[in-house]
């Protein structure tokens, strides 16, 4: 493969712009990492609490790019059949009880690629169209599982017994992410170039709010800003993500709301928090301060 011909990125900047266009504001960081990724044709380990933009960056890459999105969203018990390829067991049947109705040789051509089922990352391999590859909360999987995607990761390849190694004529632009809710496996992270992405600033998430939700005062913005930064600090069950700070911001737009105190931040922290207990949790807290 030939790495500079197939660079998506002249820079960093490039990178940023692409972003910014589909609503998704980078800092230096992550667009400098995201071009080192693409440049060095190194898979991406996102990592963070939910609800930072993980995901979200890699969507936004492929909707930035025009690139085919391919998701391998990981969970606990995922295997080789969901995750590479499987074969196709039903039409390989019918296939040996016709030839030995015919008299040939049942196996023939059984484990062709004709009945081969592709699975998330053997199609970014096969692809010939730009891809993104997102694997998704990749700590979800079990350490067996997680060493399927080894030599995927080393060399954007897939071995199939019957029919040999198959390796990208395109290599794709893969991401990982990771909530941090298993520790993932030091032959894995060193495949990949790492990067970090916890919750913003307030100043840049009100920079996100007044990119998401059209017309919004630049004040409204801010505050919206500050107050989920200050609930952030809580002891919560389950911190306000960037989307749901973008639905209240979205939510005070739209009831006309042009400042935020504890009587507007109480009457919709059912859009902030998701469970009942947080929300009892900031009503006490609240009680307490006045």
């Amino acid at each position: 493969m030939d790495k500079d011909a197939d660079r998506r990125f002249t820079s960093p900047e490039e990178v940023d712009s692409l972003l910014r266009a589909t609503g998704y504001l980078a800092d230096h960081e992550i667009a400098t990492t995201v071009y080192l990724a693409d440049a060095l044709h190194k898979p991406l380990l996102l990592e963070g609490p939910a609800g930072t933009g993980k995901t979200d960056l890699a969507t936004s890459l492929a909707a930035a790019t025009g690139a085919r999105l391919i998701r391998l969203q990981c969970y606990h018990g995922i295997d080789e059949a969901r995750a590479l390829y499987e074969w196709d067991y039903r039409k390989q049947l019918l296939a040996i009880q016709s030839a030995e109705a015919g008299g040939e040789n049942a196996l023939d051509g059984v484990f062709s690629e004709s009945y081969l089922l592709s699975r998330p990352l053997l199609d970014a391999v096969r692809s010939i169209e730009p891809v993104v590859l997102l694997i998704d909360e990749v700590d979800q999987l079990d350490v067996e599982a997680e060493a399927l995607l080894l030599e995927f990761l080393a060399d954007y390849q897939v071995t199939i017994p019957e029919l040999g190694t198959i390796r990208a004529t395109r290599p794709p632009l893969v991401f990982l992410t990771s909530n941090d809710n298993r520790r993932l496996s030091d032959a894995l992270k060193r495949r990949c170039l790492y990067l970090h992405i916890g919750y913003p600033e307030a100043d840049r998430e009100a920079e996100i709010i007044r990119a998401r939700v059209s017309g919004i005062d630049a004040r409204l913005a801010r505050r919206a800003a500050e107050t989920v930064a200050v609930l952030r600090g809580l002891d919560l069950k389950k911190n306000p993500s960037i989307s749901e700070t973008i639905d209240w911001a979205q939510t005070l737009s739209l009831l006309g709301v042009t400042d935020i105190d504890t009587d507007v931040v109480l009457a919709h922290a059912n859009v902030l928090l998701k469970y009942q207990s947080d929300i009892e949790a900031l009503a006490h807290e609240f009680d307490a301060t006045r």
